[in-house]
């Protein structure tokens, strides 16, 4: 893979809806950071955004890949068209940064990933809500083995989307281009079990679409059960009645319990361990640590930060697209059993470091 050594990465954002925003201030904080362009085919949202940003706006990729010349293409375009819009910028030469999911489809996913790696281009796919200081703490704590045997994780989102947010965009919970509440709003949350836990061997699901006109789920549960023998459970839905009511995991032990919560997975409601640590002490001041703004959380900067690091060269990438498809591939096996009504088997199919599916 190649890396740009040069103090400034010339950053292009493609797609200017609700979250370009939480990328356009990270691109304007980051001091090694320069946005040079965006673009969405809703012409007049990409110009607000080039007005506000005080860059040129483009109605098309392809014109402004054109146009200017950069060293990044960050991707926030609706999930489903994540893959060929990550492959035309990696076919010209451009690092890409995906937001999740990084498909809707796992062959599609792949198409990316191996276009990635023939253009000799990095492929990051955002999962800021890893860097949180308390999910920091608590992956800390289950990588120093505080909890012995982890017998069992939870992860909970109860948020509202009323109807009107779907009535927003036509692609908004559908199957081809966003998928329902497990793929789209509790994305990061799905990869934060996995990523905690392990690696997941079975699932069984069912998901409804209750309340809201979607195509997709608006509420959905999974059992789990993880390679090392322990069970998890995930619980989401948009219904919560008359806001967003909790986002939250959860892990248990036989020598620790812990809970995450808050706005985006920011602060910590419960820790507890058999034996002292001074990461206790760090976990202590997160229990009352304010809510961000908005449930995407503050960690975009940091995650930045990492992207910078990378192509650099020193560093290597937190969540790359073999890792983003990590989560991806749980989502599907769930909507796979909500569908049959079987448990499913993981992984639903593997993908070598050569880039060839077995």
């Amino acid at each position: 893979m190649k890396t740009d050594n040069a103090r400034e990465l010339r950053v292009l954002v493609l797609g200017c809806g609700r979250i370009s925003e939480r990328h356009f201030e990270a691109i304007r904080e980051h001091p090694h950071l320069t946005l040079v362009g965006v673009a969405d085919e809703l012409y007049e949202r990409s110009r607000a955004a080039g007005e506000r940003m005080g860059v040129p706006a483009f109605a098309s990729f392809r014109e402004m890949l054109a146009e200017t010349e950069a060293n990044i293409a960050v991707i926030c375009t609706p999930s489903g068209l994540h893959p060929r819009h990550g492959i035309v910028a990696a076919g010209h030469g451009l690092h890409v940064v995906c937001e999740k999911p990084m498909a809707t489809r796992l062959e599609e996913a792949d198409a990316l990933v191996r276009a990635c790696d023939e253009a000799g281009v990095q492929l990051f796919v955002v999962k800021q809500n890893r860097l949180n200081p308390g999910i920091q703490l608590l992956k800390r704590a289950i990588e120093k083995d505080r909890f012995g045997r982890v017998y069992l994780a939870n992860t909970t989102v109860r948020w509202n989307r009323p109807q009107s947010y779907y009535d927003l965009a036509p692609w908004r919970g559908t199957w081809e281009f966003d998928g329902g509440a497990l793929m789209n709003q509790a994305s990061h949350y799905v990869d934060m079990i996995q990523w905690l836990v392990g690696p997941v061997e079975s699932v069984i699901a069912k998901t409804a679409t209750l309340g809201r006109r979607i195509e997709s789920e608006d509420t959905g549960v999974a059992i789990l059960r993880f390679r090392n023998g322990a069970i998890g459970t995930i619980e989401v839905t948009m219904l919560a009645f008359p806001k967003n009511m909790e986002g939250s995991i959860a892990v248990l032990g036989e020598k620790g319990t812990v809970k995450v919560g808050g706005t985006a997975l920011n602060r910590i409601e419960h820790w507890e361990f058999a034996e002292y640590d001074d990461d206790d002490r760090e976990a202590e001041a997160l229990r009352s640590a304010p809510n961000p703004l908005s449930v995407y959380g503050s960690g975009h900067l940091a995650y930045y930060e990492n992207v910078v690091r990378v192509l650099r060269g020193e560093a290597s990438a937190d969540t790359d697209g073999r890792e983003g498809r990590k989560s991806l591939e749980l989502i599907l096996g769930i909507y796979e059993s909500a569908r049959t009504g079987r448990e499913v088997s993981l992984p639903l199919r593997t993908f070598s470091r050569e880039g060839q599916l077995t």
